[in-house]
């Protein structure tokens, strides 16, 4: 039986059927559709930093395992911020760059990294890994946002980190938004039904939509959203219309658009993507301002939909306390980082280790903060 590594410069060089078969389906950021469908759009570019460079496993031919990858030059787009570690490293007369990193582009969203079907398989993978930061002179490889289960695989040459997101759970089987509100102190309930109010004095309809029933205007009116958030934030935008053309077209029941309208025109709009069990708030963006559109847009219209649709979380991204009043529980993220220098090795297993009791004790303390009522109250 013959055993190969192949490191791939595009997605395309493998069949979808092939890399979808390496995963479950519940998670829409690993279908081929939605990565490959970065790099056929403009949406991954060597010139901003990201080149393809996914890790795969094949056994007599046959695909068997992979790992979605990007040499990078900088670090952005990634949401696992190492900006001090780079300035560490430009300190000492050395470079960070060029990096290796498995993670979903622009997408800060837990799943699965390692797409294999045994700890066997894992374990090559990430062999595999670390043979080649050594061999092409990189400074790391870092997986990010992996699923829990995932943590196993790691030994203790990777370094771990934490951070925090806040997630809405339907633990409890609320069956409308009704119920779920039920769920809240009187004090949070009371500002949840003053915010919607105020929306829907204001005129404002929604209109939630699947990429099988967008029309173009519709996805040219959610990209327009995405690049005026991008650069009121002085960001860059890295998503093009024709990549959400795409979604919608091969991604059809995954692609949500939650639509704000007033008076006949789109005045704002929320991205979303659909797995499993799950719904994930991506982009969100505003012609109109108007006193609590954003919350209802980006979060209520979401929760609403998933106990519509039987999903039992949503992820609306990354970072943001005042999710926590909304129903978004404080969530642990984890990412795994090996560095190929001992000189930073050390010290930064020192630093990642503090960092993750910080981040446990900060995610404690959000817990106590809680806006629903005690068992009993």
């Amino acid at each position: 039986m013959s055993v190969e590594i192949r490191w791939l410069s595009g997605l395309d060089a493998v069949g979808a059927p092939a890399w979808d078969a390496l995963h479950d389906g519940r998670n829409p950021f690993l279908a081929h559709a939605f990565l490959a469908g970065l790099e056929r759009h403009g949406c991954i570019r060597g010139d901003w930093g990201w080149t393809p460079h996914h890790l795969t496993l094949w056994r007599d031919g046959v695909l068997v395992a992979a790992a979605p990858g990007y040499l990078k030059d900088n670090s952005h787009g990634e949401f696992v911020f190492d900006h001090a570690w780079a300035h560490a490293y430009a300190r000492h007369g050395l470079d960070y760059f060029p990096k290796w990193l498995c993670a979903i582009p622009y997408s800060p969203v837990s799943g699965p990294r390692l797409l294999a079907a045994d700890a066997g398989d894992r374990a090559i993978l990430l062999d595999a890994i670390v043979d080649a930061c050594v061999s092409d002179g990189l400074s790391s490889a870092h997986v990010n946002f992996h699923a829990a289960a995932e943590t196993a695989s790691f030994d203790s040459d990777w370094l771990p980190r934490l951070d925090v997101q806040y997630h809405w759970r339907n633990d409890a089987g609320w069956d409308d938004f009704g119920a779920f509100l039920a769920a809240f102190d009187h004090k949070h309930r009371k500002n949840i039904r003053q915010e919607r109010a105020r929306v829907a004095r204001s005129g404002i309809g929604f209109r939630v939509v699947h990429g099988d029933e967008v029309d173009d205007d519709d996805l040219a009116a959610m990209h327009g959203f995405y690049l005026q958030t991008f650069a009121e934030y002085g960001n860059h935008p890295a998503l093009t219309l024709p990549f959400l053309r795409h979604l919608a077209a091969t991604l059809p029941r995954r692609l949500v658009l939650i639509l704000a309208e007033h008076e006949g025109r789109r005045v704002a709009g929320a991205l979303c993507l659909r797995g499993g069990d799950t719904l994930y708030g991506r982009y969100w963006g505003s012609r109109l301002q108007s006193p609590g559109l954003h919350f209802e847009t980006c979060y209520y219209q979401g929760i609403e939909y998933c106990l519509r649709e039987g999903l039992t979380r949503f992820e609306p991204g990354a970072q943001g306390e005042h999710k926590l009043a909304r129903g978004f529980l404080p969530t642990l993220t984890r990412s795994h980082h090996w560095i190929a220098d001992p000189r930073f090795r050390e010290p930064l297993r020192a630093w990642c280790r503090q960092e993750g009791e910080a981040v446990r004790g900060y995610a404690g303390t959000l817990a106590g903060r809680t806006p629903f009522r005690r068992t009993g109250a």
